[in-house]
């Protein structure tokens, strides 16, 4: 019998090494019944899916424990000291939606940034102060005007029928305040009504005014106390221009959103003809610029010959905090003349000795372009992906909103000075003005505090919080697994198919779909949870440094930095392995061990192509991203900046900007969107061809499954059938 010819060398071929092959797992073999993923497969990682199923439950159980014991009211309502609601229906403030602070020159005091409460009573009322009066003015004008003083005690806490009670006894029992002043209610509160009047800051058209205690006060110190219980007073105007400016842009913010996505579409079409143009006039610019960097430095280099102090070392001047006045030296612009030169002889060299590499990436890139337009249907599960997060992300706030607010009423003790021993103490409001406390710290406050309790559930409120903030990540990371491996499930069937298009099978999409959560729910909550504890891990790093940041020394913050830093890069890691171990979960079906296992070996075996092509198409993306939002956000701005008058009209705003970045944002996160499921299918297509180039060898009886270009760029030979080998 004849001998068998060898076939010829092939440049892709994997390792033969045995060692080397044993090391990163055996290459794929011919199997003449593969034709793509796999049709009978079992279910996958089936412990792991009836934990992620017990977590769901416990996650459900939890969300009608914090529904019962929660009251989300105690966040839409302001609660007076009492820990009563303002405004809420069957209760005897039903009508007092509006909450007032007795003296708010008290909330200047550190402990309102400690505690988050002003130490001074609040209560509900039915409208805000529209004048100026002290509790001493409606005594002396009792007799001849008693309509003062009915005026005047609507804002005390109970009614008083007349004014008989002296100043000290009024402020002792604090039933009423020392004074009023006009004021509006912004955010469901009052706070005083400041103007600007000829450029001097005033609060009822005065500047100077008495807080009935004896003392004259400013309208700055009143502006200051009041921004010290909420941050946002000045945002009240603002807020309103800003509604009134997307009220007149709404439909232009959608036209332009659409629009957005068209150019997505239509840029990832036309990436089959515009892939390689694009690289290759990138790296040419790339190249310019280094090369105009060289002869800058050489120009000055040459200018500083013969200058005074020019011929100096860096050694020579040492550590200047003056950074100008190592630009005066010849040796900095040698130094970073030879760093350039260095810089460009690297990219000239990659770019020589990587060109079939980078050929075969850009060649990936168009097929995934081509890819995407014989399974359009793909471009339409990203939004199916925002739904499924904005339900966990939904869920998650709701929970995390009950929970907060379970319990009853906890008051504590909140002094103005911030200077007694019994702060932060819980009290009794009833009781509090007849204890020793209140004559050991004069001034002092029993104040509404939070809600809590003393039963398991409440004392254990803080673990439930942090549970429901783990099953969140994992969660929200099995929404984009799912995703990732029904992509994966999609493409795999585009490219094994031998005849495209006529051999994609139907309804590719939705069949990876339901394959990935009939069979393989517990390896992508697998695959998922091992995310999230990394990422929780990241959380209790972050909340203790911002614990400990105070009490921290240099050694502990550095190593709190390398930790952060190693699991950054960990996390990083396990989103690329986890990525490709659903791409060959959706192809094989196998469990998420083994496909991750399978998915480093054969990016190991292709080490040099991994690399090439994770940065080409990361290149290509971003250039993506940068064109369709710079594209958008051009064109709004000169529409919102009514710079198109010959054209279109423009609408005209209050701040041009509202309206740009919503556009701008929008624009990057719809490109965002469609250029994931590019990138899903790069890396199933790059996974598959991969595999195609071990199984097959380009013979009649092995035939490739790549495209006649990919198959061009590989010089790949068909070989003879296998009866003339013979």
């Amino acid at each position: 019998m004849a001998k068998k010819r060898r076939p010829p060398n092939i440049k892709e071929k994997p390792p033969d090494n045995h060692l080397e092959a044993k090391k990163y797992g055996e290459p794929r073999t011919f199997d003449p019944n593969f034709k793509g993923p796999v049709v009978n497969r079992s279910c996958t990682d089936v412990l792991c899916f009836i934990i992620f199923i017990l977590f769901i439950i416990g996650y459900i159980i939890l969300g009608l424990i914090a529904w019962v014991n929660g009251d989300p009211r105690r966040v839409a309502y302001p609660t007076d000291s009492q820990g009563h609601f303002c405004g809420q229906k069957g209760t005897p403030n039903e009508n007092k939606s509006i909450l007032f602070y007795f003296n708010l020159f008290s909330c200047t005091s550190p402990s309102v940034m400690v505690n988050l409460q002003c130490p001074t009573t609040q209560i509900c009322v039915s409208k805000c102060p529209e004048k100026f009066l002290t509790y001493l003015e409606t005594q002396l004008l009792y007799k001849k005007d008693k309509n003062s003083w009915t005026y005047y005690s609507q804002f005390c806490k109970t009614p008083i029928p007349k004014s008989d009670r002296t100043l000290s006894q009024i402020l002792m029992d604090d039933n009423c305040p020392a004074a009023i002043f006009p004021s509006k209610p912004f955010l469901q509160r009052c706070f005083p009504d400041f103007s600007t009047k000829n450029g001097t800051l005033t609060v009822g058209n005065k500047t100077m005014f008495e807080d009935g205690k004896g003392k004259t006060r400013n309208a700055g110190e009143l502006r200051a106390a009041a921004n010290h219980i909420n941050k946002i007073l000045d945002a009240k105007s603002l807020g309103m221009k800003l509604f009134e400016d997307y009220a007149t842009t709404w439909y232009w913010i959608l036209m332009g959103l659409i629009i957005a996505m068209l150019l997505s579409w239509i840029f990832l079409i036309l990436l089959r003809f515009t892939a390689g143009f694009l690289f290759w006039v990138f790296m040419s610019g790339v190249i310019g610029v280094i090369g105009y960097g060289i002869w800058h430095c050489y120009k000055e280099y040459n200018n500083l010959r013969g200058q005074e102090n020019s011929h100096l070392t860096i050694y020579d001047i040492g550590i200047q905090t003056d950074i100008s006045m190592y630009l005066q030296l010849r040796q900095t612009w040698l130094a970073f003349m030879i760093i350039l030169c260095i810089l460009e002889a690297l990219v000239i060299l990659m770019l020589i000795f990587l060109r079939n590499r980078i050929r075969i990436s850009i060649a990936l890139l168009k097929e995934g372009s081509k890819a995407i337009r014989y399974v359009p249907t793909t471009l339409i599960y990203p939004v199916l992906t925002f739904i499924f997060l904005s339900i966990c992300i939904c869920y998650w706030a709701v929970i995390a909103v009950y929970l907060a607010t379970s319990g009853v009423p906890i008051y504590k003790i909140i002094a103005p000075a911030g200077q007694c021993e019994h702060e932060n103490k819980t009290c009794d409001p009833e009781i509090f003005n007849t204890t020793e406390i209140s004559k050991a710290c004069p001034g002092a406050q029993c104040i509404f505090a939070f809600y809590g309790g003393k039963s398991v559930y409440h004392q254990n409120i803080p673990t439930l919080q942090t549970f429901n903030l783990f099953v969140f990540l994992w969660l929200i990371n099995f929404v984009f697994a799912l995703g990732q491996c029904t992509l994966a499930g999609a493409f795999a069937s585009y490219y094994w198919a031998l005849e495209k298009p006529e051999d994609i099978p139907p309804y590719p999409l939705f069949t990876a779909f339901g394959r990935a959560i009939r069979y393989h729910t517990g390896s992508l909550a697998f695959g998922s949870l091992i995310l999230a504890l990394i990422q929780m891990f990241r959380i209790v790093l972050e909340y203790l440094d911002k614990r400990l940041k105070e009490s921290q020394n240099n050694i502990s913050k550095f190593l709190q930095c390398c930790l952060k830093c190693c699991f950054w890069c960990l996390e990083k890691a396990v989103k690329f392995l986890n990525r490709n171990a659903y791409v060959m979960i959706a192809i094989y079906g196998k469990n998420f061990c083994r496909s991750a296992k399978d998915a480093f070996n054969l990016l190991i075996r292709n080490v040099l192509k991994v690399a090439v092509m994770d940065k080409v198409t990361d290149f290509v993306l971003i250039l993506g991203k940068i064109l369709v939002t710079g594209c958008i956000g051009v064109l709004a701005f000169l529409l919102f900046t009514e710079r198109l008058p010959i054209l279109i009209e423009g609408p005209s705003l209050n701040y041009y900007w509202v309206p740009l970045l919503t556009v701008v944002i929008g624009s990057y996160l719809i490109a965002h969107g469609f250029f994931s499921v590019y990138a899903m299918c790069i890396d199933t297509l790059f996974i598959c061809f991969c595999e195609d180039l071990e199984r097959n060898d380009g013979s009649t009886e092995k035939p490739y499954f790549i495209t006649p270009t990919l198959h061009g760029i590989l010089n790949k030979k068909q070989l003879v059938p296998q009866k003339q080998k013979e």
